[in-house]
């Protein structure tokens, strides 16, 4: 079984309740749910805190998710929880501040994690904010299990990627058409997002922006001075 685990909290330091800003009418998370629906797998779950909960829960409901309220900070702890309440064996993990995250990046990323049977999979240049991670389960938790760094456990899966002498880790490039590594696209900022907005505005027509789509207008928006947005990692 695989799942799509969407995490989600609303008390950001650098833009608070960031996942229910609106763009284009809907909500960051309304957005970013709409496209990982799009992804085959059998359940699709909102990961936050009792914190959040009552505020998320009719948004998850509406978009067709369940929802999870697990540890506040120890976000691996709340996978591993998570994991075993729905025992999924394969999980898609996507974050609540990526409006854009892109169904077809997420679906060749699940395909392209069984084809190498791997414990991990990232598929990676695509613009920042529009991909996900597959993870599998027995890896997760052994993570959960042994991680102490805080980065480790804030993050989900760099305990697996830092141990390729343990676990199967698959890391490989988009297709070009889906190829802009300079950009990001991601939420972090009200400067993001007013970024977004203006991504919205243009491209958004009432279903999940295409990737294709989306690296096109990055890229004619690159030679417009003070309107593309680079990432440096």
């Amino acid at each position: 079984m695989t799942a799509v685990f969407l995490q989600v909290r609303l008390d950001s330091q650098r833009f608070p309740q960031k996942a229910l800003a609106e763009l284009a009418g809907r909500t960051v998370i309304e957005h970013a749910m709409a496209a990982l629906n799009d992804v085959s797998t059998d359940r699709h779950v909102v990961l936050t805190d009792e914190a959040s909960a009552s505020r998320l829960s009719p948004y998850a409901k509406r978009g067709g998710f369940e929802l999870y309220a697990g540890d506040p900070d120890d976000v691996l702890a709340r996978f591993a929880a998570a994991a075993k309440r729905y025992g999924p064996k394969t999980i898609v993990r996507a974050t609540g501040d990526n409006p854009l995250v892109s169904t077809k990046v997420a679906a060749a990323n699940l395909e392209t994690h069984f084809e190498s049977q791997s414990d991990f999979t990232a598929l990676t240049d695509s613009p920042l904010g529009t991909g996900v991670e597959v993870v599998e389960v027995p890896a997760l938790l052994q993570a959960a299990e042994e991680a102490e760094d805080p980065y480790e456990r804030e993050h989900v899966s760099p305990f697996i990627y830092r141990r390729r002498e343990r676990f199967r880790v698959h890391v490989q490039s988009v297709p070009a058409a889906w190829r802009y590594p300079q950009a990001r696209v991601t939420l972090d900022t009200k400067d993001d997002y007013e970024y977004l907005k203006e991504i919205f505005k243009t491209l958004y027509s009432g279903s999940p922006i295409g990737i294709e789509s989306l690296v096109a207008h990055l890229a004619r928006a690159e030679h417009r001075p003070g309107v593309s947005r680079r990432h440096s990692a």
